[in-house]
């Protein structure tokens, strides 16, 4: 059976996962305890997507899990019409669950006549029929008010915190944000490390050209200490790697870099394992395949995380919680993607 996890006599969790990243969708599983819903799913030859569920989905909950890894559009597109079978189907509640989202980056105007792609995001899903939306380290959280319903914005920082922790301690450490718009989360990566110095390094970005960013200075003292650089997400890796070097120059003993979403569009992995960083850290939010891993990158699991969100949502839990109580990993018991 694929029904799986019980509640109430009436009301049932399903699982469901696009073809995206199907391996995470199958670690979240493990992690509950079911299976994955089996899924027809394939593209006609003029590239239109179709979608089938081989079972019965009335009234039950559904979690549909879908990252929006290259070809972004495409994947967006497919768990758009997951959610449209699911309501068709007369699904009870259906949460998009999207670990990285598409178009969030583009979350306000910079300049006349753009768009507000991450608003249109979230009206599409609430178009297809999504009750509920989940995702980890949107780019903006306020971009949590553009869906008119429950948006449960979870924060990789525990996992990520936890692993940081147990490899480097907290004697010596000091977090740097890339830049001054990511202080906040600095601030809180901080008070989670014991609280030690903080510092951000001065960037100026050409907004008429994508991923394109001068690192020019660090504001903080970093001499001789450790530096834990935190981010949201690594694209083309230009401006960690322009970090790192920037960081080195102002005397830091070490550069580890961390961040939620591998991205590593283009030349990132390059650019990366050339930056002088100690080692660099991910979680599996996108799929990373092999020929985008290298002896400095460690890939952590983000499925206990999301498992234990989607079980908040389904037994009316509190979300919040987890993060306050999300247990420590140590040594063996990391959980690596």
């Amino acid at each position: 059976m694929s029904v799986i996890l019980e509640g109430t006599p009436d009301k049932n969790l399903i699982l469901v996962t696009g073809r995206a990243h199907p391996k995470l969708a199958q670690h979240v599983a493990d992690q509950l305890g079911i299976d994955v819903l089996e899924t027809t799913a394939y593209d006609f030859a003029n590239g239109e997507i179709y979608v089938r569920f081989t079972e019965s989905v009335r009234g039950a909950d559904v979690f549909v899990l879908q990252s929006h890894t290259q070809p972004i559009n495409k994947w967006i597109m497919e768990q758009l019409i997951m959610i449209d079978a699911l309501k068709r189907a007369s699904a009870r509640s259906i949460t998009a669950v999207v670990p990285f989202l598409g178009y969030s980056r583009q979350d306000k105007k910079h300049r006349g006549r753009e768009p507000i792609s991450c608003r249109l995001m979230f009206d599409l899903f609430e178009a297809a029929g999504a009750d509920r939306i989940m995702s980890v380290d949107l780019h903006a959280a306020q971009s949590q008010g553009f869906f008119d319903g429950p948006v449960d914005h979870l924060q990789a920082m525990p996992v990520l915190v936890d692993y940081v922790r147990d490899r480097m301690g907290t004697e010596n450490i000091a977090v740097v944000s890339p830049d001054a718009g990511r202080i906040r989360v600095a601030e809180q990566w901080a008070a989670r490390l014991g609280g030690g110095p903080l510092a951000f390094v001065h960037k100026t970005r050409d907004i008429t050209r994508p991923n394109h960013a001068v690192a020019n200075r660090v504001v903080g003292d970093v001499n001789g200490k450790d530096c834990v650089l935190v981010d949201d997400l690594i694209d083309t890796g230009g401006t960690i790697a322009e970090a790192c070097k920037v960081l080195q120059a102002a005397g830091a003993k070490s550069v580890t870099v961390v961040a939620t979403h591998g991205v590593l569009s283009g030349p990132a992995v390059e650019r990366l394992q050339n930056c002088g960083a100690r080692e660099v850290v991910l979680t599996d939010t996108v799929p990373i395949p092999p020929e985008k891993r290298w002896d400095g990158l460690t890939v952590l699991s983000i499925a206990p995380l999301l498992a234990s969100a989607m079980k908040a949502v389904f037994t009316d839990g509190s979300v919040a919680d987890i993060f306050d109580h999300y247990p420590s990993h140590h040594g063996e018991n990391f959980l690596f993607a």
